[in-house]
């Protein structure tokens, strides 16, 4: 029986899906060869780039190709390849780049953590955990050079969002801010120099913070800032009016998203507020490409650091362990992440 042409086009639907590590590897070879940052001064044949790359002419060429189906070179014919606007995007010196992100989500622990979903699905441990025998952060702590290249892909994204939650969020209203687990600085720069006047403070492990210092005087907010190390599974610093907690609790399970949400409960004055910056699944899911990036994530969270994205449901169930209770929940328009604050109950 012949196909009905509905039937086609469901199958090749299912064939992109079954496919859909290719290009993801694909963009991963180029980000890790730095093809994008070879092309910025402008187009190149295959033979030059293998050159430049140390790989073999014939191989680079059939990457090429690839590329350029996939929208990010365009094949100008004897003259080579040149980079399009979507290629520009993994070069490592635009602002908001994505090189740090393909390198990470194609690299070695990713592709090992997800290649254990099978397992993860029956006992609920983190491929990362079953490959390596340590949590994700371990092992960034364990590996250096994997380290950088985390760091490198949380401050492209924190780069990506800073505008449009500054945009969205009033921040103004408080006079000092805690940015609980705030890595270089980033985030809380952008927030202080938007609102002069506020106080703030970056806490994170003394390898998590260490780029801070530069960062904020970077942002000529340095005399507004403090850099304090510690770790927020032990304590969190007194006395602000806002704890922001970008992108970490979807990294840990209810039992250490407690132990973090208790110790900023513990921190807090009686008006204080808790800020969670993160994907808020939505109750029911849809066949959308927001909603599909959401389930995407919290898969990734389960083959990797071992989360999970939470629904608004489950968010407030989360906090209310804690002696907190939702204000409300602010989407932040164009982004995947809404601004969940939460106060004392």
């Amino acid at each position: 029986m012949s196909l009905s042409e509905r039937d086609r086009e469901l199958s090749g639907t299912l064939q992109a899906l079954i496919w859909g590590y290719m290009p993801a590897r694909v963009v991963h070879a180029t980000a890790h060869f730095g093809i994008p940052d070879l092309l910025a001064d402008g187009p190149k044949t295959a033979e030059a780039l293998a050159q430049a790359t140390d790989t073999s002419a014939d191989p680079m060429l059939r990457l090429l190709r690839a590329l350029a189906t996939l929208g990010l070179l365009e094949d100008i014919g004897h003259s080579g390849f040149c980079l399009t606007a979507l290629g520009s995007q993994l070069r490592s010196d635009v602002p908001g780049s994505l090189r740090n992100l393909a390198l990470m989500y194609g690299g070695e622990r990713a592709w090992r953590s997800w290649g254990e979903l099978l397992h993860c699905l029956k006992t609920g441990e983190s491929g990362t955990r079953r490959i390596y025998g340590m949590g994700s952060f371990e092992y960034l702590a364990a590996h250096p050079d994997q380290a950088v290249i985390f760091n490198g892909a949380m401050a492209e994204n924190t780069q990506r969002v800073t505008q449009a939650l500054i945009a969205a969020y009033d921040f103004s209203k408080f006079r000092k801010i805690i940015d609980v687990g705030g890595g270089n600085g980033a985030l809380l720069g952008a927030m202080i120099a938007a609102n002069p006047g506020i106080r703030g403070v970056v806490f994170d492990l003394p390898r998590g913070n260490a780029e801070a210092p530069v960062r904020l005087a970077n942002a000529g907010v340095a005399e507004s800032c403090e850099v304090v190390a510690g770790d927020f599974f032990r304590s969190v610093p007194e006395g602000a009016d806002a704890y922001i907690l970008k992108s970490i609790i979807h990294d840990w399970d209810d039992d250490q998203s407690l132990a973090i949400l208790k110790n900023c409960r513990e921190a807090m004055h009686r008006n204080s507020k808790i800020l969670l910056l993160e994907r808020v699944m939505p109750e029911k899911m849809e066949p959308t490409p927001a909603n599909r990036r959401m389930a995407m994530a919290d898969m990734n969270m389960l083959a990797m650091p071992g989360g999970r994205e939470r629904t608004g449901k489950e968010y407030r169930a989360l906090l209310a362990r804690a002696d907190l209770s939702i204000s409300r929940i602010l989407a932040i328009p164009g982004l995947d992440i809404a601004v969940v604050e939460a106060v004392r109950s």
